[in-house]
Parts: structure tokens; C-alpha cells; sequence
């Protein structure tokens, strides 16, 4: 392995259990209730869904706006000091010293990411970064992946990826990587499937222990095709 991309919400900064909380809290007091299941719809791509679901099902009518402007400034509030997911900072540390490139691939806007990094004081251990601001399409689309990967100048069997999200792993996975899931609180109930591993937290197994891990299965499915072929 040469390589690994990040995804950004929900694997760096746990942003996303801040937003359901957000979200939920708001359109509570509008009377509708906003299900985890329902949430998880849009995470890892953009709101569309979200906000039509909510236009559909508020008993009473509230211009997009207002719920946004809302739940931003609850966001705000409920988020406080940014803190990395632990293991996060180990792994890029791990990953310099095992001479990988580090790239991230969010379907946020590069300046909501940017702001984190720089804030989280991680911005330099990135080599490239790409995000909506990249792209025709977001995530599950495969292209900001693909972009990365071209970026990074590797062969896409070379890197992978660490997600946190079904709509993340999908975009992952159609773009040739093998994808290492990490969920958080709102994405834990997610049916993930053809991920490479899973893991519980980044902070309980090293970055080294990955690598092999992924090699080890790699192997383990090269064998199993040969043993097909013949």
C-alpha cells in the first residue's frame, strides 16, 4: 500500500451525530420526528433527501430556510470545541512514518473541511485534498475518489480508504478500493457490506496491524479465485 484517503464527517470529526441531534431537536419543535434511519439517508452525500423528506412531512409549512438557519445555529451550539475521533491523529502519524500519502475525500465543501483541519491542527499531513468543490457528483458517486486517487499519483489497487458511511463505503468500493469502516453513533445500525474490515474505533488497533490485516485478506481472496479457476 501506498496510499490511504480519508473521509471527513463522521470518521475525523463526529460531525454528523451533532447534526442528527441538530436536526432532530428542531424538527421536533416544528412536530415532526426525524428517525436515525431516516438521517443516515444523507450522510456522506448531500441534504436533498433530507430536506425533502422534511417538506413532505411537516404538519405544517416552514421555508427550508428557516430549518436550516435553525439547525445550523443548534449545530453551533451542540458541537462547541471540535475533537478528533479517537485514533485519528495516531493513524496520520503511523501513516507518515510508514511513508504512505494521505489524501481526504469529503463531499463537504473544502472550506468546511479545511476550517477543521487547520483548527484540529492536522492540515499539513494531508497531500491532497478533494471535496465537493472537485466534483459533478458526490458521494455514492465514486468520482471524488477517483480524483483523489489521480491526485495522489497511485495505482487504485495501491491505496484505500477509511469511511464511516454506507453512501461513503459505496463510492469507495466503485472506485476499485478497499474500504476499512469505521461507524460512529448514527451509522452503526447501517447494514455495511464488502468492506475490507471493520472496525469499532481507530484508537483500537494500530495502523501497522491494518495494513497487514488487508494484505492478509487480499490473499486470502486471491486463493479463493484460483481455487474457483481451477
Amino acid at each position: 500500500m501506498n496510499a490511504v484517503i480519508f473521509d471527513f464527517d463522521g470518521l475525523i470529526v463526529d460531525t454528523e451525530t451533532v447534526w442528527y441531534k441538530s436536526f432532530k431537536e428542531v424538527l421536533n419543535n416544528h412536530g415532526l420526528e426525524l428517525s436515525v434511519e431516516q438521517f443516515a439517508r444523507v450522510i456522506g452525500t448531500d441534504d436533498a433527501d433530507l430536506y425533502s423528506y422534511i417538506e413532505k412531512n411537516l404538519p405544517s409549512p416552514v421555508e427550508s430556510v428557516v430549518i436550516k438557519d435553525e439547525a445550523h445555529k443548534l449545530f453551533a451550539v451542540k458541537m462547541g470545541e471540535p475533537a478528533l475521533r479517537d485514533g485519528v491523529k495516531d493513524y496520520l502519524i503511523e501513516a507518515k512514518e510508514l511513508g504512505l500519502k494521505i489524501g481526504l475525500a469529503s463531499s463537504s465543501s473544502r472550506e468546511w473541511v479545511e476550517s477543521y483541519l487547520k483548527k484540529l491542527t492536522i492540515f499539513p499531513y494531508f497531500d491532497v485534498i478533494r471535496t465537493r468543490d472537485n466534483v459533478s457528483r458526490v458521494k455514492p458517486d465514486p468520482e471524488l475518489y477517483v480524483k483523489a486517487v489521480e491526485a495522489l499519483g497511485v495505482a487504485v489497487t495501491d491505496a484505500f480508504a477509511f469511511e464511516d458511511s454506507l453512501n461513503g463505503l459505496k463510492a469507495a468500493r466503485a472506485a476499485g478500493l478497499n474500504c476499512v469502516v469505521v461507524p460512529n453513533s448514527v451509522t452503526a445500525h447501517l447494514e455495511f457490506t464488502g468492506y475490507c474490515l471493520k472496525l469499532s474505533s481507530m484508537g483500537d488497533i494500530r495502523l501497522r496491524h491494518v495494513l497487514n490485516l488487508i494484505k492478509q485478506k487480499e490473499v486470502e481472496q486471491g486463493d479463493a479465485l484460483e481455487r474457483i479457476s481451477n
